[in-house]
């Protein structure tokens, strides 16, 4: 059943479904062009948060000598971690939470040489004199550039990690709510998942806060195993060459009956996971299937105009409750996911619906 209680503070739909379209764009455009059997040896979880400035999810880390503690997206769905660096000599910073961090007051700071490997390993990077620097556009436009160095990174006060390799931006502007940057943790030799490889061997698991009212976790190494009650599903590759995240959906059904969808449409390499993406993307095949049997069970509701990107929309002013059928994603191993109302419908304004 939904709720129809209205959310105090939205988030700015428009802002975040044009930031959400353009990313979808970005990330298919890389995922078509372009485990190492570690032993995790540690582990360290992060309280998650949800931003409603933007939409993302963020966890708390500290950096430097001293540690100056900062406020990240955490994104795995690109590999360089960044943070706002003073002073902006090339550009300008937005307006973030904590005071920006200024590498010269910290002792462990140290850029990296253009002539280094790690310089090259970044595919769009610059130089300035003999130190490396970084350039990093998102899907939305949004940007960071600046310096590419290493620091010392403090996860957890028993969890450091020396040397990390990380972006000291001096001219950042987007979308990234009042966040100091981004903690990249997709499939690339420098993200933050590559970086602690020997340390956390690649293994990270989160669970996402459903609403600024809780907490969630970012988590790194294996700690300890999932209950009995998780179930799994393979990770798989979308390409071979490709830095994103995969899944394998083989089915979905709506009140408990099966979708007529072709075992085809789901067989180019899975549905790409993206922490940073709002909106669930289907390929046409399978969205007009489940478009077609929901507007069927919802056909007793008085359906309102399209706002894009959604297509069906229902004015429940007239409602003082609503049925909404179930949707049921099916993985490969077995796994079923039931979906929430929530993560169904989203609320456009007071009883609108999409």
């Amino acid at each position: 059943m939904l709720s129809l209680v209205q959310d105090h503070n939205p988030l700015n739909h428009t802002e975040v479904l044009l930031q959400d379209e353009s990313r979808v764009k970005w990330i298919q455009s890389r995922s078509s062009n372009s485990s190492n059997g570690l032993k995790a040896s540690a582990a360290a979880s992060l309280p998650a948060k949800s931003d409603i400035t933007a939409g993302d999810y963020v966890v708390t880390i500290g950096l430097g000598t001293p540690k100056k503690d900062l406020t990240l997206i955490f994104d795995t769905g690109s590999y360089l971690t960044w943070t706002q660096c003073e002073p902006p000599r090339v550009g300008s910073c937005y307006t973030q939470s904590e005071p920006i961090f200024n590498p010269s007051q910290s002792s462990s700071y140290a850029n990296i040489s253009c002539a280094s490997t790690s310089c090259s390993q970044l595919g769009v990077s610059g130089c300035s004199g003999s130190t490396c620097l970084y350039s990093i556009t998102y899907g939305d436009q949004s940007f960071s550039r600046g310096f590419f160095a290493t620091e010392k990174l403090t996860i957890t006060p028993t969890e450091v990690i020396d040397n990390f390799k990380f972006g000291c931006g001096e001219n950042n502007q987007g979308l990234f709510g009042r966040a100091a940057g981004l903690i990249g943790l997709s499939d690339n030799s420098i993200s933050f998942v590559e970086q602690t490889a020997a340390k956390y061997g690649k293994y990270f698991s989160y669970c996402l806060p459903s609403s600024t009212s809780y907490t969630g976790h970012l988590t790194f190494g294996k700690d300890g195993g999932a209950p009995s009650s998780v179930s799994f599903t393979p990770l798989s590759k979308v390409r071979e060459d490709s830095e994103f995240y995969g899944i394998s959906i083989v089915g979905i059904s709506v009140d408990g009956n099966p979708l007529s969808i072709p075992s085809t449409v789901f067989s180019s390499g899975g549905a790409i996971i993206d922490s940073g993406t709002t909106i669930t993307r289907l390929p046409p095949t399978a969205y007009s299937a489940l478009r077609t049997a929901f507007r069927k069970a919802m056909a007793n509701y008085t359906s309102a105009p399209a706002f894009s990107p959604f297509d069906t929309c229902y004015d429940f002013s007239k409602e003082s409750t609503v049925v909404v059928p179930s949707i049921t994603f099916s993985f490969a191993g077995g796994v079923d996911a039931d979906l929430d109302p929530s993560g169904i419908f989203t609320a456009l304004r007071p009883r609108k619906f999409a």
